[in-house]
């Protein structure tokens, strides 16, 4: 009997372990390698969604796609934290549409379509859930990710967002100047911006765990866009980095990726038995 238990155990924990393996499994690259960073890492442009998206696949683990800002790079990631997660993590890395590596079509822009984007890379890069981090114009993609396809993802960071793109576009444009260049792509994404509105009666019905991180300083989006889905997502966590602007994470770097890392690795949701 002792034995039968100890073999029915063993084929559990490896049964487990299996699993595990294969939701872990390394993500291979796509599509065409058209260079390296200056870090080494490889850069490729994967075909998806009518365009050619530059992409990077950084460390082992769990994937972990992240969406950079309006008028960035994915080379505009602090480094820090991009070391720190891919410890743990493998990060999908993408430039948006028009920006970096990725190109552009006539496709008006809108945050619908850079979800739809994001969601296309994912499929040519064979990766059926993953845990996503927005900043900024891409934490409004997050949430469009999360309201159309939340079966698709597990954790979601959602940084320095805005519930209503008319009140900030113009602050974004203005916080921006200098840092980021003046193009008509970057136009395109201000446009974008603009018209963004979250569905806020829909929040509820979001089933993924959520943190939303804002600095208590953000001038552009400032802080109660993220207390509204903090509020109306069911379990959400809300963090606030006193003094911080919307640069939080180059102001903070180790903090901030030690705070995802926290949300990543908390399992927050009690099971009754």
């Amino acid at each position: 009997m002792k034995r039968t238990a100890f073999l029915f155990v063993s084929l559990a924990m490896a049964l487990t372990l299996g699993v595990s393996g294969v939701a872990a499994q390394r993500i291979q690259p796509s599509g065409k390698k058209i260079g390296r960073d200056e870090h080494g890492h490889a850069i490729f442009q994967v075909q998806a969604n009518g365009i050619e998206i530059g992409c990077k696949l950084i460390g082992s683990g769990e994937p972990l796609v992240m969406i950079i800002g309006l008028g960035q790079t994915m080379e505009q990631w602090p480094q820090e934290i991009v070391e720190t997660l891919a410890d743990q993590y493998q990060l999908i890395l993408l430039d948006n549409r028009g920006m970096g590596h990725t190109t552009a079509n006539d496709a008006t822009f809108s945050v619908k379509l850079f979800a739809e984007d994001v969601m296309a890379l994912l499929d040519a890069l064979q990766v059926k859930k993953a845990h996503v981090l927005g900043y900024s114009m891409g934490s409004t993609t997050v949430q469009r990710l999360l309201l159309e396809y939340p079966q698709r993802f597990n954790k979601a960071i959602i940084h320095a967002t805005s519930t209503d793109g008319s009140q900030v576009a113009r602050n974004v444009a203005k916080a921006m100047k200098g840092k980021v260049p003046d193009n008509s792509t970057v136009q395109r994404q201000i446009e974008a911006t603009t018209h963004w509105r979250t569905p806020l009666d829909k929040l509820p019905s979001i089933p993924n765990p959520v943190m939303l991180v804002v600095g208590t300083a953000d001038a552009v989006v400032g802080v109660k866009s993220s207390k509204t889905l903090a509020s109306a997502i069911p379990g959400a966590w809300l963090v606030q980095f006193k003094n911080a602007t919307h640069f939080l994470m180059y102001e903070a770097p180790s903090e901030f990726a030690r705070i995802v890392l926290t949300f990543l690795e908390t399992d927050a949701t009690v099971r009754p038995k």
